[in-house]
């Protein structure tokens, strides 16, 4: 049997990955400086973030039509991996939209935050 330290060492160190949801096209210098903001908020609120807007434009280029519908597709992969969908800010993208239909559709839990991540209820 685990003792109770172990026991408590164990659940502190559960960490939900949790997917940020927050735009990316347009201004994506601002988008991609917002969504680091949220992705540490995240981290310190003890998850694990996964925000794929800050890993595939690195190498894969949102303009090429094939590249852009890989990274969807990458993108709701991931989403599937996740405890917990995370969205940001007070504009709601195309592309969030999409991800927060799949988490609904999954079931999934789904957070709402303003810019300034402050978590607000929504229906």
């Amino acid at each position: 049997a685990m003792t109770n330290v172990a026991k408590a060492d164990k659940q502190s160190a559960f960490r939900p990955l949790v997917y940020i949801c927050s735009p990316f096209s347009g201004d994506t210098e601002k988008n991609s400086e917002q969504a680091r903001k949220y992705s540490r908020f995240a981290y310190e609120q003890n998850t694990i973030p996964v925000t794929p807007h800050l890993l595939y434009p690195q190498f894969m280029d949102d303009e090429n039509p094939k590249e852009c519908a890989d990274a969807m597709h990458f993108n709701y992969v991931l989403l599937g991996k996740c405890n917990e969908l995370w969205v940001f800010g007070d504009v709601i993208s195309k592309g969030m939209a999409h991800e927060i239909g799949i988490a609904k559709k999954r079931q999934q839990t789904i957070r709402w935050f303003d810019k300034n991540c402050k978590e607000v209820t929504h229906d």
